[in-house]
Parts: C-alpha cells; sequence; structure tokens
C-alpha cells in the first residue's frame, strides 16, 4: 500500500512552483533573493514536517523568518566587534 499523504518537502516544492510565475515577473536580482528565502524553508522542512500545518505557507513563512533572525543577530554581533574595536583605538 502506497502513501496517500504529500509529504512537507512534496508540499513545499509544490507551493514553489506556483509561485514561479512571480519569481520570473520579479527582477532578476530578485529572483536569486527569492529562491534564497525558499532554501531557508528547505533547511528547515524537518521541523516543518513535524508540525503538520494545513498550510503548507505558514511553517515556510517561519523557517525563513528563523533564518532572516540568524542573519541579523550574526550582523549584529559582527558590527558590535567593530564598534568595540573602534573605541579601543579611540
Amino acid at each position: 500500500m502506497g502513501r496517500t499523504n504529500s509529504t512537507y518537502r512534496e508540499l513545499l516544492r509544490a507551493t514553489e512552483s506556483r509561485w514561479g510565475d512571480y519569481r520570473r515577473a520579479l527582477r532578476r536580482a530578485d529572483q536569486g533573493v527569492f529562491d534564497r528565502l525558499f532554501e531557508y524553508s528547505r533547511a528547515h522542512a524537518d521541523a516543518s514536517g513535524f508540525l503538520n500545518h494545513q498550510l503548507v505557507e505558514i511553517p515556510a513563512l517561519v523557517s525563513m523568518l528563523i533564518e532572516q533572525q540568524k542573519r541579523l543577530d550574526d550582523l549584529e554581533d559582527r558590527l558590535a566587534h567593530v564598534e568595540d574595536a573602534l573605541n579601543d583605538r579611540g
């Protein structure tokens, strides 16, 4: 007997495919950003699959937000180190 429910990864691929026209309408530079956001979602697909949410977009967006927050945290840490180094000089 085969699997009757799609996996989260399959649903995410289908969602990304449905957004294909939107992606193609974006500027070329923005297309890469769009692709990166879905990479973020795929990076958290295991956790999202456990959620078993009715709307695949919700865990996908939360995954994107997690990765964006991690990038912001990293940039803030790097900026703090630069500011500390500048203050030590002055």
